[in-house]
C-alpha cells in the first residue's frame, strides 16, 4: 500500500506547523498533509516566506507500507 503526503521544507529543515507559529525540525516531527489539502499547504508555504524563511519548498512523501519480518 502506498500513501502520498505533502511536507514543507525550508532549506535543509522540515517544518512543524503549530498554533503559535512554525518550527524547524527533523523529518520525524514535521507536519504532513494529505495531497487533497494542497491549497492549504501552498498557503502555509507562502506564510513561511512572508515570515522570512528561505528556500521554502513543498515536497511529496511517498510512503510504502509492507509487512515487517
Amino acid at each position: 500500500m502506498k500513501t502520498e503526503l505533502l511536507i514543507i521544507r525550508a532549506g535543509a529543515d522540515y517544518i512543524r506547523v503549530k498554533d503559535d507559529g512554525f518550527n524547524r525540525c527533523g523529518l520525524e516531527k514535521a507536519s504532513v498533509y494529505p495531497v487533497d489539502q494542497v491549497e492549504k499547504v501552498r498557503g502555509l508555504a507562502c506564510e513561511l516566506e512572508t515570515q522570512g524563511f528561505e528556500a521554502v519548498v513543498i515536497k511529496k512523501l511517498i510512503l510504502t507500507e509492507e509487512a515487517f519480518s
